[in-house]
């Protein structure tokens, strides 16, 4: 039996698992559901946003260095938000005809709540990294250790969070909005300091 697209199980594991996997070989999104490509193009800018957010912090490497990270933290942000917005268009093509003017809106949306999954995944391995050391002290591991665990539920909750969501678009008795973003930094024509560099 094929497996559910839309079931968070399915997209928490997924995440975990890319996770673990791109840490050894380069990010590749492969999955051939249309869902599941989005949860992978998702979480593969989450995943290179977290490493360059890594390098924008090194001290020892230059303003050249600093400045790279900083443009491609920018670059894979914006698709980041693309791909949460398209994950949410996706979904309304499926449910949005369950929604009437009367029926709630949910203020987060489910590509929302896969996006904070997909930083979760992140936080779990990294946190996971930190307990196994063996060069830190007993505290250390300890404080790691607890915050693994909050994690851990954190993701449980989400889980539990996007299901209650996407059961309930189902029925029609919540909906929600595609929130397209509309960034204006980005833009050459929206932002003034853009579009007034030459003035």
């Amino acid at each position: 039996m094929a497996e559910d697209p839309l079931n968070p199980v399915i997209i928490t594991a997924l995440q975990k698992r890319l996770t673990k996997r791109w840490h050894d070989i380069p990010c590749e999104v492969t999955s051939q559901d249309p869902m599941l490509n989005l949860v992978e193009e998702n979480h593969k800018r989450n995943f290179t946003l977290w490493h360059h957010e890594d390098d924008a912090r090194r001290e020892d490497m230059g303003f050249e260095f600093i400045y790279t990270a900083k443009r491609a933290i920018d670059h894979n942000n914006q698709q980041r938000n693309d791909f949460t917005e398209q994950m949410d268009k996706h979904l309304f093509a499926l449910f949005g005809e369950n929604f009437s003017d009367e029926t709630p809106m949910n203020s987060e949306t489910p590509g929302s709540i896969i996006d904070r999954l997909s930083i979760m995944a992140l936080k779990d391995f990294h946190m996971q990294e930190e307990v196994d050391r063996t060069d830190a002290s007993p505290e250390h591991i300890e404080k790691c250790s607890f915050k693994l665990g909050v994690i851990k539920q954190q993701i449980v909750d989400l889980g539990s969070a996007l299901k209650g969501m996407l059961d309930s678009c189902k029925d029609g008795s919540r909906g929600f909005r595609v929130y397209f973003q509309f960034k204006m930094y980005n833009d050459p024509e929206l932002n003034p300091a853009l579009y007034n560099k030459n003035k």
